[in-house]
């Protein structure tokens, strides 16, 4: 799965146990999602146990496809670098009906995002740090 420019600078998670994989899996150009393997459910976001059946957590690769489920675009200028309009979306990835992402739409004009358009996952790489984010499919 390929990278794509930072839009701008982000702020960034700290690295912990519990979320290191989804933040640097993309170095393996893999999303990375946690997996139950007693009830076969993924989680997101990341956590320490299974909050449906309290089992162990590992990250598995999923396909890095899905469709937005919902969007806005936004006209602020939250930080000065930051180009406007951009898109912030949930996306509901393929693996699991409910298994959603907050993400930015990148690649397209943000008039033609629209509800259901299908994505593919890509990497804004920051350091150690690759943030997801989807581009049309």
């Amino acid at each position: 799965m390929p990278t794509t420019p930072p839009l701008a600078p982000r702020i960034l998670p700290e690295l912990d146990d519990s979320s290191r994989p989804y933040w640097t899996g993309g170095a393996a150009g893999e999303l990375r999602i946690a997996h139950c393997g007693s009830c076969r459910r993924f989680v997101h976001p990341p956590c320490d146990e299974c909050p449906d059946c309290g089992g162990a957590l590992e990250f598995v690769a999923v396909s890095g496809e899905g469709s937005v489920f919902t969007y806005t675009i936004a006209y602020q200028q939250f930080h000065p670098e930051m180009p406007t309009p951009f898109v912030i979306a949930l996306v509901e990835l393929d693996e699991q009906p409910g298994l959603r992402l907050a993400a930015n739409i990148v690649d397209c004009d943000p008039s033609a995002v629209t509800c259901g358009m299908p994505v593919r996952v890509r990497f804004e790489q920051h350091g150690a740090v690759f943030v997801p984010v989807f581009a049309p499919a």
